[in-house]
Parts: C-alpha cells; structure tokens; sequence
C-alpha cells in the first residue's frame, strides 16, 4: 500500500511499484515506464502527497537513491553533492557536521533531498534557492541525463521549472542530484525570521551558531508537530497542506490591521499567513476531534493538528477522502470570510480539491 510510503499514511495500491537504488535503477524504471504508456508516480520521502484511497493506476517509483559528497571550491566553499534519495535532514545534519553552514534554518523539514528545489522548500525565513548551485536530472523528454544550474530552474515561493512542467504530479525532469554551495563556518546564514531571531537572541540580519540554529529550528519545529514522529499523530501530515496566499497589496484594505504580512519580490503584492487565515476564520487548532464543530466531517479521523492550524493530520484510521473534507471545510471558510482561496502544497493523487 503506497499509504506506508507517505507521511499522512493514506492512499491505496500502485498497479506497479519500482524502487530503484542507484540513478541508473532510476532513469530506467521512469524510461521504461514511458516507453510503455503507463503513467508514473515518482515517490521520494512522501512528505508532500495525498494519494487517493484507490490507489495509483501506473508505476510507483521510489527513489532511494544514496550518498553525500564534498567538493572542495577554489573560492573557499565547498560545494555538498547529495543524491535525490538521501533523506533531507540527514543531508542537513551531515553539513553541519562537515563545518558547513546555510542549511541549518531547513532542519527537520521530513522528505528526500532529491524533493527539495521542486518546490524550493523553505522554512524560517531560508529556502533551497539561495544554497543550491545545480541539479542534475533525467529528462524524460529526451532520454537525457541533463544538469541545470540555479537560475535555470526559475525558483520563486514554493516553486519551480521543475514544478511547472509537471502533469498530474509527475514531472519532466526527474532529479537525479543536487549541489548547495555552503560555507565553511561555524556561523549561521544570516536569520531572516524574527521568531527565529528572538529565540536566538540575536537580531534579524545577524548571525549565530550553526549548531544552536539547527536546535532551535528542531525545537520549533517540533512544539508545531512540524517534524515527522510515528508516536505524534500531530505530525501524520503533508506539514502546511497550503500555501501562504500571495495577494494584491490592496487586498489589507479588507483585513484587520493586525493580518500577518509579509513584503515579496512581485510590485505591488504581498504574502499572507495562511495560518492566521484559517484560524481567523474559525478553525481553530484540532479542528475536526470530537468535541469540535467539523468532527462530523471525518469522525476524528482526521483533523487540523492540535499544535498548527496549517497541518491537516491522519489521528490514525483516516482515509484521503477523510483528509480533503477537513482541507475543504476550511478552504471554503476562509473563502466566505475574507474571499482569498486557499491553494494546496502538497500532490494531490487522484483527487480534486
């Protein structure tokens, strides 16, 4: 069951199921796959999939690829080479290790390395564009193993060229490996996020020490049930199933004036916090337990975390229907109070918002 490959742990059989180890196991099964019609579902640490109760009609190919590799720089960086499959906050935990420094404020996010610039992944003010170097990549296009640097890959929020080629979740490329150039320091990247900063002690814009940062992360992290634990149903989750809405700045005029939000690179626009969103809009944190106003929905089996309101979580016997019916009750609730849609993070597999 492909439930047992996702953090949610819901979703029904593949039709096939592949896991390839090394790239060459990975450009065939996808190759393969193509050559014989049959659609592909590529799974990583499926951290970021919904799969629906039937199960997938096409090829499951896990990736499980492994191995890190440091590359020294003539500039004094180090260039850390990380196969698609390695588990990204053992990446993240190896770095640090290495005396490397700029993944640190990404600890704990749950998924494969391979995964990350898809949707360049981010977290406390840190995203995977401003490390990463390049990827390398089979293009099922062509049959080509290709490499692609940074400003190839056209990174914006929670997004990609990788992700912008994709169809029904399965994409063009297929990454093979990426590279971060980090530093070689026992200093953070500067903290970009003022919760961060003020557990930290320091100010936004500052550095800290590499070590303590990837702690203080964890401990967020884990106080929101943001890192994945088979003991915490908080954390049975795509973790934040949307994303923070980017609007027209004129849209504050219709907010309080106490609506989080944040500047961003496109003129005239603004991010807001989904969070604050959706708990303004009446869904508060466990949304969907017995006891709650959506409990009839799913029965309890599924409900918002009781620890962050953007976590929709499996309470142990949910199914993916279970899971859209809380995410549906509260898109349209934040649609009837304040006429912004939510849109979802994660790859819906066979199912419909």
């Amino acid at each position: 069951m492909l439930k047992n490959l996702t953090t949610t742990r819901v979703g029904g059989p593949a039709q096939h199921l592949v896991t390839a180890t090394s790239e060459a196991e990975l450009a065939h099964a996808v190759g393969a796959a193509d050559d014989a019609g049959n659609d592909v579902l590529l799974i990583g640490g499926g951290s970021n999939l919904v799969i629906c109760d039937e199960g997938y009609p096409g090829v499951g190919v896990q990736i499980a690829t492994r191995g890190l590799h440091l590359d020294e720089q003539p500039n004094g960086k180090v260039l850390l080479r990380a196969a698609a499959g390695e588990n990204w906050d053992v990446t993240v935990e190896y770095s640090l290790t290495e005396g490397l420094s700029g993944l640190e404020a990404l600890s704990g996010i749950p998924g494969c390395t391979g995964a990350t610039p898809v949707q360049n992944v981010g977290a406390y003010g840190a995203d995977v564009s401003q490390t990463l170097a390049w990827i390398r990549a089979y293009d099922r296009h062509n049959g080509q193993v290709i490499k692609l640097q940074n400003a190839d890959l056209e990174f914006a929020y929670r997004d990609s060229l990788i992700k912008r080629t994709s169809t029904n979740g399965s994409p063009r490329y297929v990454v093979l490996e990426v590279a971060f150039l980090l530093e070689r320091s026992k200093d953070s990247a500067p903290i970009r996020y003022a919760e961060l900063a003020r557990r930290l002690g320091v100010e936004a814009g500052e550095r800290a020490d590499a070590h303590q940062v990837r702690q203080t992360v964890l401990e967020l992290r884990r106080s929101k049930g943001m890192v994945y634990d088979r003991q915490d149903a908080d954390s049975h989750s795509t973790g934040s199933f949307f994303t923070n809405p980017i609007v027209p700045r004129e849209i504050l005029e219709n907010l309080p004036d106490n609506a989080p939000n944040y500047p961003v690179a496109q003129e005239g626009f603004v991010k807001l916090s989904a969070a604050w969103l959706i708990d303004q809009a009446g869904f508060s944190k466990g949304y969907g337990l017995e006891g709650t106003e959506g409990f009839a929905l799913a029965q309890g089996r599924a409900s918002l975390s009781t620890k962050h309101t953007l976590a929709i979580t499996n309470r142990g016997e949910a199914t993916a229907q279970d899971i859209l019916a809380i995410a549906r009750a509260v898109r349209a609730g934040v649609a009837e109070r304040f006429g912004i849609e939510l849109v979802n993070e994660p790859l819906l597999i066979g199912l419909t918002l």
